[in-house]
């Protein structure tokens, strides 16, 4: 079967609709790959053209169309411990200034969005039990959420290839997971049951309104797939969710201070962070 045309309209009709729903952009440098999703989800549907794929897209009630093709345009390329300086800035910095604000048996909320196929999530839960020492005092949740669906069922799961662990010390391998079938390893169960998951588009205020009183948020490497309007929109969205005094980690090519003049810089030790200014 004949691959659909997407023409040059086609594709600016669909930029600007899927920028309008997500807060993400693509420009002509990603024309190829968006060509390549359309003409799949066009085919894989059932219509006839473009056209009516894109009407088909914009008025079905029950979003289903929306959300599949959202699964197949977002990137989820990601491993355990990945740019680990941030997690020991977590344990060593972070945690300690927040903790200090906190008494005995209070609650710590850490976000981690985009959390994909789920190994930053559980990256953060292991290196709270291994390496911060006041694990024990407090109610530690951990909150993940992705606005791809199929990746959250994925993460959910907890089940890893090697590619995904090969930079996960082997005593963390041997302690937190269990051998699955073709060379995969799942996370065990406690970890499993220890994060809620949850599906959020950052860029909608009805998804986003109900995550509040974070202490810590992790956003590495979204932002660079927005424009400036809708990287503005999310950190205000990130200023809203955070308690004061709150931190926000962003991808290493990412800066909070060329977004929104609401953070502070915070220079640690081991990392560059961000953070909402505690007032009294």
């Amino acid at each position: 079967m004949a691959q659909p045309l997407i023409t040059t309209e086609d594709f600016m009709k669909f930029r600007e609709f899927f920028y309008r729903k997500t807060g993400i952009y693509f420009d002509e440098s990603k024309r190829y790959f968006v060509d390549k999703r359309l003409a799949e989800r066009v085919r894989e549907s059932g219509s006839e053209n473009f056209r009516t794929y894109f009407t088909m897209l914009r008025f079905q009630a029950s979003g289903e169309e929306l959300q599949q093709l959202v699964n197949d345009m977002t990137v989820n390329e990601t491993y355990f411990f990945r740019e680990s300086y941030q997690f020991d800035c977590l344990v060593n910095s972070m945690l300690e200034e927040v903790a200090a604000h906190k008494k005995p048996g209070d609650t710590i909320r850490i976000w981690s969005i985009p959390s994909s196929s789920g190994e930053e999530p559980y990256s953060i839960a292991i290196f709270l039990l291994e390496l911060w020492p006041k694990i024990e005092q407090f109610d530690v949740e951990i909150l993940a959420s992705d606005i791809d669906t199929s990746i959250l069922d994925s993460a959910k799961q907890g089940i890893y290839s090697m590619r995904s662990l090969q930079y996960l010390p082997k005593t963390y391998l041997d302690r937190y997971f269990e051998p699955h079938s073709n060379q995969r390893y799942q996370i065990i169960e406690d970890l499993r049951q220890s994060i809620e998951f949850s599906r959020v588009n950052l860029n909608d205020r009805n998804d986003t309104r109900r995550f509040s009183n974070i202490d810590i948020i992790f956003c590495r490497n979204l932002l660079i797939y927005f424009d400036d309007i809708s990287r503005k929109d999310a950190a205000d969205t990130f200023y809203d969710s955070l308690n004061h005094g709150g931190f926000i980690c962003l991808g290493h090519s990412e800066s909070m201070s060329r977004i929104s003049p609401l953070f502070t810089v915070r220079k640690f030790p081991d990392a560059i962070v961000y953070q909402k200014p505690r007032f009294g």
